[in-house]
């Protein structure tokens, strides 16, 4: 219920906002869907992050706040996967994993070469962190 929950308010919010981080190439789109500060642990937001991939599409290696605890379910398709030296995995829609603070996100990329992909990253992070992920240089 509580993923239900957060989707909804975070689509909800991404309609209003609009709000695109970025997006090029096969390079995936990063949207902030949803940021509200945690009421009953302060100094803490839960933020909420949609990535969409086209087919073939990747995100470069990146880290996150080393305050960030991430929840992340694919919506649509299949995300490939690589986090710290673990296995690559294939992720396909209903599917979630975690990022625990400190990992390192090596492979982030689409599934599938011909069809669309969706993520929906949930961030337990602190509040003014404004940077939620950092690319490999």
């Amino acid at each position: 219920m509580l993923g239900k929950m957060i989707s909804a308010g975070a689509f909800a919010v991404a309609i209003v906002t609009g709000t695109a981080a970025h997006a090029a190439g096969d390079k995936a789109k990063v949207t902030l869907v949803y940021d509200h500060a945690l009421p009953n642990v302060p100094g803490k937001s839960i933020k909420a992050v949609l990535v969409e991939y086209r087919p073939g599409g990747t995100s470069p290696g990146h880290t996150h706040p080393k305050s960030a605890f991430i929840y992340a379910t694919v919506l649509e398709g299949s995300i490939k996967s690589q986090v710290n030296d673990g296995p690559v995995k294939i992720y396909k829609a209903g599917e979630s994993f975690p990022e625990f603070p400190g990992d390192h996100h090596s492979v982030s990329a689409n599934g599938s070469k011909t069809a669309p992909a969706k993520l929906l990253a949930v961030f337990v992070v602190n509040s003014d962190e404004t940077e939620l992920t950092t690319d490999d240089k």
